[in-house]
């Protein structure tokens, strides 16, 4: 198995773009948070561009796509938007594009319906389910006071309003882009009904956050499925796209560097979080709650500015351990799931 190399190692400046093959642009947008970028592709149909993910709905963001429209993408239209899943650094210009610039939206429908229904869900202060489940993780009290008292984000910060109407790819679709065929093959786990596209003209792969190079995308549970185990949806989909893995494909993720060596990194994706899991079941032999383990996880102490992130994926290993039988839980007397590995 050959190793993983990435051909580029500069990415494109903001307002430019590095065409990663004939009709393909590879642009950079900015997102001003721990992981500062998202990559987004520009496909060239002849009288018009399809664009892949757009970055968040800020007026930076904004600026940038309109210098990119006036330059690298030589005044052409876009006339189509394809959301690789419904995240806000992939979808927040959707709406933009389709209202101000008359593109048509590609999407799976369950990405289409979060994305638009979590645009209209504001919230001014967290849910009681939000709360609940924070207590349900043993946070310390300090943090579960700053988090109540706050104002939580909400998709409509940085997400457009979402029009009605969209193309629904699916499993096993077949779409026209730059010029190519493309297969769909569906990712879960980081998202439901995860777009990835691979051409059957060439060796290229967009994998949205399916698929990255350097960087394990996060898998995590939220208030709304406090319960839910999308660990083993990642792990199903992950073992799934493997099989179809090239060693020439070139892979153009949404974060950090285009790359090739696929097999090799699917493995490593995998045994990275079946080597966590592994670690989680060690601690475990003493019980804790979910804000106690993420050492284990992440072999580092986690600050403020990833916590919820680290919260979130920390439950998602706990969740997976426990539907398999391999861990228990029971309630404290603050509502805290405590958890114990037996083995």
């Amino acid at each position: 198995m050959e190793g993983i190399r990435t051909p580029w190692e500069t990415p494109p400046d903001h307002g430019q773009a590095i065409e990663v093959a004939e009709g393909v642009l590879w642009i950079r947008l900015p997102l001003g948070m721990a992981l500062d970028h998202v990559n987004v592709y520009a496909l060239d149909d002849g009288d018009g561009w399809t664009i892949i993910d757009t970055g968040l709905n800020t007026s930076k963001t904004r600026a940038i796509w309109t210098a990119l429209l006036n330059g690298v993408l030589k005044g052409r239209p876009v006339r189509r938007v394809v959301m690789t899943h419904h995240h806000p650094d992939h979808v927040g210009l959707v709406g933009w594009f389709m209202r101000e610039h008359g593109a048509e939206l590609t999407s799976t429908r369950v990405a289409w319906l979060l994305a638009r229904m979590l645009t209209l869900d504001v919230e001014d202060r967290p849910t009681p389910e939000a709360l609940a489940f924070r207590r349900s993780a043993g946070v310390p009290s300090d943090l579960y006071e700053k988090y109540a008292s706050e104002r939580p984000f909400n998709f409509s910060d940085m997400v457009a309003p979402i029009p009605v109407g969209f193309e629904r790819i699916r499993e096993g679709s077949i779409i026209s882009m730059g010029g190519r065929q493309w297969d769909v093959r569906l990712g879960n786990g980081h998202a439901p009904e995860h777009a990835t596209f691979w051409s059957r003209d060439d060796n290229l792969v967009i994998a949205g956050d399916q698929i990255i190079a350097s960087i394990s995308p996060n898998v995590g549970v939220y208030p709304q499925q406090p319960n839910e185990d999308p660990l083993s949806d990642w792990l199903e989909a992950s073992r799934r796209l493997a099989q179809v893995a090239r060693e020439d494909h070139l892979v153009l993720s949404g974060h950090k560097l285009a790359f090739t060596g696929l097999p090799l990194r699917m493995t490593q994706m995998i045994e990275n979080h079946l080597s966590a899991l592994e670690r989680l079941k060690e601690w475990l032999r003493i019980p804790r709650t979910a804000h106690e383990c993420f050492v284990p996880l992440f072999k580092r102490e986690i600050d403020q500015g990833a916590y919820g992130l680290a919260l979130v994926e920390t439950i998602a290993h706990l969740n997976h351990l426990y539907h398999r039988g391999e861990i228990s839980r029971h309630r404290r007397a603050d509502e805290a799931w405590v958890y114990q590995y037996h083995g």
